[in-house]
Protein backbone atom coordinates (compact mmCIF):
# COMPACT_ATOMS: atom_id res chain seq x y z
CA UNK A 1 0.00 0.00 0.00
CA UNK A 2 1.27 3.44 -0.97
CA UNK A 3 2.14 5.76 2.01
CA UNK A 4 0.35 8.03 0.10
CA UNK A 5 -3.10 6.25 0.44
CA UNK A 6 -2.54 5.53 4.30
CA UNK A 7 -2.97 8.69 7.16
CA UNK A 8 -1.13 6.20 9.71
CA UNK A 9 2.68 6.55 10.43
CA UNK A 10 3.08 3.18 11.39
CA UNK A 11 1.58 0.31 9.14
CA UNK A 12 0.84 -2.87 10.83
CA UNK A 13 -1.45 -4.73 8.48
CA UNK A 14 -4.29 -6.69 9.42
CA UNK A 15 -5.33 -5.56 12.85
CA UNK A 16 -6.80 -7.34 15.15
CA UNK A 17 -11.01 -7.15 15.44
CA UNK A 18 -11.32 -4.80 18.51
CA UNK A 19 -7.07 -4.16 18.52
CA UNK A 20 -6.48 -1.69 15.45
CA UNK A 21 -2.82 -1.73 16.25
CA UNK A 22 -1.94 1.16 13.92
CA UNK A 23 -4.55 3.50 15.50
CA UNK A 24 -3.01 3.12 19.05
CA UNK A 25 0.72 4.17 17.62
CA UNK A 26 -0.62 7.53 16.24
CA UNK A 27 -3.81 9.96 16.42
CA UNK A 28 -5.66 11.03 13.10
CA UNK A 29 -8.56 13.18 12.71
CA UNK A 30 -11.60 12.16 10.79
CA UNK A 31 -14.52 12.92 9.33
CA UNK A 32 -17.72 11.35 10.01
CA UNK A 33 -21.58 11.87 8.36
CA UNK A 34 -24.20 10.08 9.67
CA UNK A 35 -23.06 9.92 13.20
CA UNK A 36 -26.02 10.78 15.10
CA UNK A 37 -27.52 7.86 12.93
CA UNK A 38 -27.48 3.68 14.55
CA UNK A 39 -23.87 2.68 12.86
CA UNK A 40 -22.24 5.91 12.70
CA UNK A 41 -22.64 6.70 16.76
CA UNK A 42 -21.38 3.61 17.63
CA UNK A 43 -18.05 4.44 15.00
CA UNK A 44 -17.80 7.58 16.57
CA UNK A 45 -17.63 6.24 19.82
CA UNK A 46 -14.91 3.64 19.13
CA UNK A 47 -12.80 5.89 17.12
CA UNK A 48 -12.81 8.45 20.19
CA UNK A 49 -12.35 5.20 22.81
CA UNK A 50 -9.19 4.82 20.53
CA UNK A 51 -8.00 8.29 21.02
CA UNK A 52 -8.50 9.83 17.69
CA UNK A 53 -9.87 13.64 16.64
CA UNK A 54 -13.24 13.03 15.38
CA UNK A 55 -15.37 15.53 13.05
CA UNK A 56 -19.07 15.20 12.49
CA UNK A 57 -21.30 16.85 10.31
CA UNK A 58 -24.60 17.07 11.93
CA UNK A 59 -27.81 18.82 11.07
CA UNK A 60 -28.56 20.30 14.48
CA UNK A 61 -25.81 20.53 17.04
CA UNK A 62 -28.13 21.32 19.85
CA UNK A 63 -29.45 17.68 19.28
CA UNK A 64 -26.36 16.03 19.49
CA UNK A 65 -25.43 16.02 23.11
CA UNK A 66 -24.10 12.66 22.76
CA UNK A 67 -21.70 13.10 20.71
CA UNK A 68 -20.31 15.92 22.42
CA UNK A 69 -20.16 14.01 25.54
CA UNK A 70 -17.97 11.62 23.56
CA UNK A 71 -15.60 15.13 22.87
CA UNK A 72 -16.50 14.76 19.06
CA UNK A 73 -16.22 18.54 17.65
CA UNK A 74 -19.55 19.02 15.86
CA UNK A 75 -20.53 20.97 12.89
CA UNK A 76 -23.50 22.24 11.67
CA UNK A 77 -23.87 20.50 8.10
CA UNK A 78 -26.25 18.30 5.94
CA UNK A 79 -24.57 16.36 3.15
CA UNK A 80 -27.38 17.64 0.86
CA UNK A 81 -25.84 21.00 1.35
CA UNK A 82 -22.40 20.43 -0.18
CA UNK A 83 -20.60 23.73 0.40
CA UNK A 84 -21.59 23.25 4.51
CA UNK A 85 -19.23 20.28 4.28
CA UNK A 86 -16.20 22.14 3.47
CA UNK A 87 -14.57 23.67 6.49
CA UNK A 88 -15.46 20.78 8.26
CA UNK A 89 -14.10 18.21 6.04
CA UNK A 90 -10.62 20.70 5.46
CA UNK A 91 -7.70 18.88 7.32
CA UNK A 92 -8.86 15.69 8.27
CA UNK A 93 -6.82 12.79 7.72
CA UNK A 94 -10.09 10.55 6.35
CA UNK A 95 -13.64 10.22 5.97
CA UNK A 96 -16.50 7.98 6.99
CA UNK A 97 -19.24 8.47 4.81
CA UNK A 98 -21.93 6.74 6.56
CA UNK A 99 -25.16 8.89 6.36
CA UNK A 100 -28.12 7.48 4.64
CA UNK A 101 -31.81 7.26 3.86
CA UNK A 102 -33.72 4.30 4.76
CA UNK A 103 -37.34 3.70 4.90
CA UNK A 104 -38.91 0.66 3.27
CA UNK A 105 -43.23 1.26 2.22
CA UNK A 106 -42.86 4.09 -0.25
CA UNK A 107 -46.05 4.00 -2.27
CA UNK A 108 -45.48 3.77 -5.67
CA UNK A 109 -46.97 7.77 -6.90
CA UNK A 110 -44.09 8.90 -4.08
CA UNK A 111 -40.82 6.79 -5.08
CA UNK A 112 -39.60 9.79 -7.10
CA UNK A 113 -39.95 12.32 -4.68
CA UNK A 114 -38.68 10.37 -2.04
CA UNK A 115 -35.52 11.70 0.25
CA UNK A 116 -33.72 9.10 -0.85
CA UNK A 117 -32.55 10.88 -4.11
CA UNK A 118 -31.35 13.55 -2.16
CA UNK A 119 -29.22 12.21 0.51
CA UNK A 120 -28.01 8.34 -0.77
CA UNK A 121 -27.75 9.42 -4.15
CA UNK A 122 -26.45 13.64 -4.13
CA UNK A 123 -25.01 13.58 -1.06
CA UNK A 124 -22.62 10.38 -1.87
CA UNK A 125 -21.80 12.33 -4.56
CA UNK A 126 -21.10 15.99 -2.46
CA UNK A 127 -19.03 14.26 0.43
CA UNK A 128 -16.93 12.38 -2.35
CA UNK A 129 -16.21 14.75 -5.02
CA UNK A 130 -15.34 17.15 -1.73
CA UNK A 131 -13.03 14.27 -0.84
CA UNK A 132 -11.43 14.32 -4.06
CA UNK A 133 -11.06 18.02 -4.10
CA UNK A 134 -9.83 18.48 -0.91
CA UNK A 135 -7.41 15.90 -1.37
CA UNK A 136 -8.00 13.71 1.21
CA UNK A 137 -5.98 10.65 1.26
CA UNK A 138 -8.33 8.00 2.22
CA UNK A 139 -12.38 7.17 2.91
CA UNK A 140 -14.50 4.89 3.47
CA UNK A 141 -18.19 4.58 1.97
CA UNK A 142 -21.00 2.33 3.71
CA UNK A 143 -22.95 1.08 1.01
CA UNK A 144 -25.45 -2.10 1.63
CA UNK A 145 -26.40 -5.59 0.51
CA UNK A 146 -29.77 -4.22 -0.61
CA UNK A 147 -27.63 -3.03 -4.10
CA UNK A 148 -27.87 -6.67 -4.83
CA UNK A 149 -31.52 -6.51 -4.15
CA UNK A 150 -33.18 -10.56 -3.97
CA UNK A 151 -30.20 -12.53 -4.46
CA UNK A 152 -32.75 -15.90 -4.88
CA UNK A 153 -31.27 -17.83 -2.16
CA UNK A 154 -27.70 -17.51 -2.94
CA UNK A 155 -25.34 -16.07 -0.96
CA UNK A 156 -23.25 -13.95 -3.39
CA UNK A 157 -19.66 -12.18 -2.78
CA UNK A 158 -18.42 -9.02 -4.04
CA UNK A 159 -18.14 -10.02 -7.40
CA UNK A 160 -21.97 -9.90 -7.36
CA UNK A 161 -23.70 -7.48 -10.12
CA UNK A 162 -27.32 -6.88 -9.82
CA UNK A 163 -29.37 -5.98 -13.12
CA UNK A 164 -32.76 -5.94 -13.55
CA UNK A 165 -35.81 -3.09 -11.23
CA UNK A 166 -34.89 -2.96 -7.68
CA UNK A 167 -37.99 -3.81 -4.86
CA UNK A 168 -38.23 -0.90 -3.31
CA UNK A 169 -36.43 2.44 -3.21
CA UNK A 170 -33.76 2.66 -0.45
CA UNK A 171 -32.46 -0.77 -3.06
CA UNK A 172 -32.42 1.47 -5.93
CA UNK A 173 -30.82 5.07 -4.35
CA UNK A 174 -28.41 2.80 -2.49
CA UNK A 175 -27.17 0.97 -5.77
CA UNK A 176 -26.72 4.66 -7.63
CA UNK A 177 -24.99 5.72 -5.04
CA UNK A 178 -23.25 2.53 -4.83
CA UNK A 179 -21.90 2.77 -8.85
CA UNK A 180 -21.10 6.37 -8.09
CA UNK A 181 -18.65 5.42 -5.94
CA UNK A 182 -17.42 2.66 -7.52
CA UNK A 183 -16.91 5.28 -10.54
CA UNK A 184 -14.80 7.59 -8.64
CA UNK A 185 -12.95 4.83 -7.22
CA UNK A 186 -11.63 4.34 -11.30
CA UNK A 187 -10.80 7.66 -11.85
CA UNK A 188 -8.42 7.29 -8.08
CA UNK A 189 -10.48 8.33 -5.52
CA UNK A 190 -8.73 6.97 -2.79
CA UNK A 191 -12.20 5.14 -1.04
CA UNK A 192 -12.86 1.69 0.48
CA UNK A 193 -16.49 0.51 0.07
CA UNK A 194 -18.43 -1.41 3.05
CA UNK A 195 -21.22 -3.07 2.69
CA UNK A 196 -23.48 -4.44 5.79
CA UNK A 197 -26.15 -6.10 5.77
CA UNK A 198 -29.20 -6.47 8.41
CA UNK A 199 -27.62 -4.05 11.17
CA UNK A 200 -29.16 -4.94 14.98
CA UNK A 201 -28.22 -4.52 18.57
CA UNK A 202 -29.39 -1.84 20.81
CA UNK A 203 -30.04 1.43 20.06
CA UNK A 204 -31.29 0.31 16.63
CA UNK A 205 -34.28 2.74 15.62
CA UNK A 206 -35.26 0.49 12.25
CA UNK A 207 -37.98 -1.53 10.81
CA UNK A 208 -36.24 -4.46 12.59
CA UNK A 209 -36.61 -3.12 16.03
CA UNK A 210 -40.28 -2.55 15.43
CA UNK A 211 -40.58 -6.00 14.59
CA UNK A 212 -38.89 -7.81 17.25
CA UNK A 213 -40.88 -5.10 19.82
CA UNK A 214 -43.76 -6.15 18.08
CA UNK A 215 -42.92 -10.16 18.73
CA UNK A 216 -42.15 -9.63 22.37
CA UNK A 217 -45.60 -8.04 22.39
CA UNK A 218 -47.17 -10.59 20.90
CA UNK A 219 -48.76 -8.34 18.27
CA UNK A 220 -47.18 -9.52 14.99
CA UNK A 221 -49.38 -11.72 13.05
CA UNK A 222 -47.45 -13.62 10.99
CA UNK A 223 -43.88 -14.38 9.71
CA UNK A 224 -42.73 -14.52 6.30
CA UNK A 225 -41.53 -17.81 5.06
CA UNK A 226 -38.24 -17.94 3.10
CA UNK A 227 -37.19 -14.51 3.86
CA UNK A 228 -33.44 -14.18 4.97
CA UNK A 229 -30.82 -11.34 6.03
CA UNK A 230 -26.87 -11.54 6.90
CA UNK A 231 -27.25 -10.51 10.13
CA UNK A 232 -24.36 -7.81 12.27
CA UNK A 233 -24.28 -6.81 15.10
CA UNK A 234 -23.85 -2.66 15.49
CA UNK A 235 -20.73 -2.82 17.04
CA UNK A 236 -19.21 -5.30 14.64
CA UNK A 237 -20.19 -3.69 11.94
CA UNK A 238 -18.53 -0.34 13.26
CA UNK A 239 -15.53 -2.21 14.32
CA UNK A 240 -15.53 -3.43 9.89
CA UNK A 241 -15.24 0.48 9.15
CA UNK A 242 -12.36 1.22 11.58
CA UNK A 243 -10.44 -2.25 9.86
CA UNK A 244 -11.59 -0.86 6.42
CA UNK A 245 -9.96 2.29 7.00
CA UNK A 246 -7.13 0.50 8.02
CA UNK A 247 -6.25 -2.52 5.58
CA UNK A 248 -9.05 -2.08 3.09
CA UNK A 249 -7.28 -1.82 -0.42
CA UNK A 250 -7.95 1.60 -1.74
CA UNK A 251 -10.77 0.90 -4.96
CA UNK A 252 -12.44 -2.48 -3.32
CA UNK A 253 -15.46 -3.14 -1.61
CA UNK A 254 -16.10 -5.32 1.32
CA UNK A 255 -19.03 -6.95 2.33
CA UNK A 256 -19.02 -6.50 6.23
CA UNK A 257 -21.97 -8.49 6.76
CA UNK A 258 -23.02 -11.45 9.56
CA UNK A 259 -23.72 -14.59 9.07
CA UNK A 260 -27.05 -16.00 7.34
CA UNK A 261 -30.49 -16.66 8.65
CA UNK A 262 -33.75 -17.10 7.92
CA UNK A 263 -36.27 -14.56 9.22
CA UNK A 264 -37.65 -17.18 11.03
CA UNK A 265 -34.50 -18.13 12.88
CA UNK A 266 -33.88 -14.91 14.08
CA UNK A 267 -37.57 -14.49 15.13
CA UNK A 268 -36.71 -17.75 16.78
CA UNK A 269 -34.00 -16.60 19.10
CA UNK A 270 -36.25 -13.68 20.02
CA UNK A 271 -39.05 -16.01 21.15
CA UNK A 272 -36.78 -18.31 22.82
CA UNK A 273 -35.12 -15.35 24.69
CA UNK A 274 -38.17 -13.87 25.65
CA UNK A 275 -40.29 -17.11 26.08
CA UNK A 276 -43.08 -16.03 24.80
CA UNK A 277 -45.08 -17.92 21.56
CA UNK A 278 -43.77 -17.63 17.88
CA UNK A 279 -46.30 -15.78 15.65
CA UNK A 280 -47.58 -18.01 12.63
CA UNK A 281 -46.10 -18.35 8.99
CA UNK A 282 -47.16 -16.90 5.77
CA UNK A 283 -46.23 -17.95 2.13
CA UNK A 284 -44.12 -15.75 0.03
CA UNK A 285 -46.73 -16.38 -2.72
CA UNK A 286 -49.37 -14.72 -0.44
CA UNK A 287 -47.55 -12.05 0.51
CA UNK A 288 -46.93 -11.31 -3.23
CA UNK A 289 -50.39 -11.57 -4.42
CA UNK A 290 -50.98 -9.32 -1.62
CA UNK A 291 -48.38 -6.70 -3.12
CA UNK A 292 -50.27 -6.54 -6.43
CA UNK A 293 -53.47 -5.75 -4.53
CA UNK A 294 -51.99 -3.09 -2.73
CA UNK A 295 -49.87 -1.32 -5.37
CA UNK A 296 -53.99 -0.37 -6.76
CA UNK A 297 -55.28 0.34 -2.98
CA UNK A 298 -52.80 2.53 -1.76
CA UNK A 299 -53.20 4.91 -4.25
CA UNK A 300 -56.71 5.62 -3.12
CA UNK A 301 -56.23 4.92 0.79
CA UNK A 302 -53.69 5.47 3.69
CA UNK A 303 -52.01 1.96 4.08
CA UNK A 304 -49.66 1.35 7.01
CA UNK A 305 -45.78 1.31 5.56
CA UNK A 306 -45.72 -2.27 6.26
CA UNK A 307 -48.78 -3.22 4.08
CA UNK A 308 -47.95 -1.34 1.13
CA UNK A 309 -47.12 -2.78 -1.94
CA UNK A 310 -43.23 -1.63 -1.42
CA UNK A 311 -43.49 -3.03 2.05
CA UNK A 312 -44.95 -6.66 1.29
CA UNK A 313 -42.28 -7.18 -1.62
CA UNK A 314 -39.00 -6.53 0.63
CA UNK A 315 -40.39 -9.47 2.68
CA UNK A 316 -42.13 -11.65 0.23
CA UNK A 317 -39.37 -14.61 0.23
CA UNK A 318 -36.68 -12.39 -0.61
CA UNK A 319 -32.83 -13.03 0.41
CA UNK A 320 -30.60 -9.65 0.97
CA UNK A 321 -27.30 -12.14 1.65
CA UNK A 322 -23.79 -12.28 0.85
CA UNK A 323 -20.75 -14.01 2.21
CA UNK A 324 -18.20 -12.10 4.62
CA UNK A 325 -15.23 -14.28 3.28
CA UNK A 326 -13.49 -11.74 1.70
CA UNK A 327 -13.69 -9.31 4.94
CA UNK A 328 -12.72 -11.63 7.43
CA UNK A 329 -10.09 -12.76 5.10
CA UNK A 330 -8.52 -9.19 4.04
CA UNK A 331 -9.70 -7.51 7.08
CA UNK A 332 -9.54 -9.60 9.88
CA UNK A 333 -13.31 -9.15 10.42
CA UNK A 334 -14.85 -11.62 12.71
CA UNK A 335 -18.59 -10.80 13.60
CA UNK A 336 -20.69 -12.37 16.37
CA UNK A 337 -22.96 -15.43 16.07
CA UNK A 338 -26.44 -14.09 15.51
CA UNK A 339 -27.63 -16.22 18.90
CA UNK A 340 -25.18 -13.91 21.15
CA UNK A 341 -25.77 -11.21 19.59
CA UNK A 342 -29.93 -11.26 18.86
CA UNK A 343 -30.29 -12.31 22.24
CA UNK A 344 -28.44 -9.74 24.00
CA UNK A 345 -30.74 -7.24 21.99
CA UNK A 346 -33.54 -8.69 23.00
CA UNK A 347 -32.93 -8.62 26.74
CA UNK A 348 -32.31 -5.16 26.44
CA UNK A 349 -35.33 -4.36 24.39
CA UNK A 350 -36.89 -6.27 27.30
CA UNK A 351 -35.50 -4.16 30.03
CA UNK A 352 -37.05 -0.93 28.06
CA UNK A 353 -40.17 -2.50 27.49
CA UNK A 354 -40.45 -3.09 31.73
CA UNK A 355 -39.00 0.89 32.45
Amino acid sequence: MSPLLCPYKNHDFPPKLGEPKAFKRSIVKYFITGATGFIGGRLARQLREAGHDVVAAVRDPAKAGDLSALGVQLATGDVTDKESLRKPMTGVDGVFHVAGWYKIGIKGKDAKTADGWKINVDGTRNVLELMQALGISRGVYTSSLAVNSDTHGVEVDERYRFTGQHISVYDETKALAHDLAEAMMRQGLPLVIVQPGVVYGPGDTSSMRSTIIQVLQRKLPMMPRGTAFSWAHVDDVAQAHILAMNAGKPGENYFVCGPTHTFVEGMAIVTQTAQVQPPGQIAPGVLKAMAGVMSVVENVVTVPEAYTSEGLRVIAGTTYIGTNAKARRELGYNPRPLQEGLAETVRHEMGLLLT
